[in-house]
């Protein structure tokens, strides 16, 4: 029986193959760098691959994913992949992109224990206490959580532009925040029109209220 990891490198070499033949170059052009216009946040579920979904290639887009696409200051892991994308691959943009029927959302939404995850889902919650008024006169759960799913992306993005590293980006060049939403109903993403950019900014620290 083949173990069912072995498709994957079976996979690797069909789609180095299936590569070189439509362009004998790719893999020399890709070896001399990357110099990626966006920064992606994006949920780890495994639906969500962001080249995938927005139709784009390998250097395109510089990528972090964890759950519930959440921007927490404390995380070293978020803010070195901020730092490097910011400072040194210069990108224009940082996007936002959660999804709907998100299972990081749903777990916040109970009282289950969810061991060590509860550290990190308790920043879900702080966000559904913060839109506590609105979130419960919401009956459907569906439609609670996807509406927590949006309020979650808005937070982010926010926390994003309080980061020493994009106030920092804001005295040097241009560089946008964008929120976004997919769906798995119909694969299309969902920009929430929240784009913040360098003069929207209130120095030293964009105050939101």
């Amino acid at each position: 029986m083949i173990k069912s990891y072995q498709k994957l490198l079976d996979g690797n070499k069909k789609w180095v193959k299936d590569t070189l033949a439509k362009d004998p170059n790719f893999f020399k052009k890709l070896s001399q760098g990357q110099k990626p216009e966006y920064l992606w946040i994006g949920c780890s579920d495994s639906r969500t691959p962001a080249n995938e979904i927005t139709g784009t290639g390998s250097g395109d887009i510089f990528v972090h994913r964890n759950i519930a696409n959440l921007v927490v200051q404390s995380d070293i892991n978020i803010m070195s992949v901020l730092q490097y994308a910011v400072e040194v691959l210069e990108v224009k943009h940082i996007i936002v992109c959660g999804h709907y029927d998100c299972g990081g959302v749903d777990a916040a939404l109970t009282n289950n224990d969810y061991g060590i995850t509860n550290y990190w889902l308790q920043h879900l919650k702080n966000v559904y206490h913060k839109y506590s008024d609105v979130l419960d006169n919401i009956d459907d759960k569906r439609a609670k959580a996807d509406k927590l799913v949006e309020l979650n992306v808005i937070e982010q993005v926010r926390n994003l532009a309080r980061t020493q590293i994009v106030q920092n980006a804001w005295k040097r060049n241009v560089l946008q925040i964008h929120g976004w939403i997919y769906s798995f109903n119909n694969g299309l993403i969902k920009d929430l029109n929240i784009i913040i950019q360098h003069k929207d900014t209130l120095a030293p620290i964009y105050r939101f209220e």
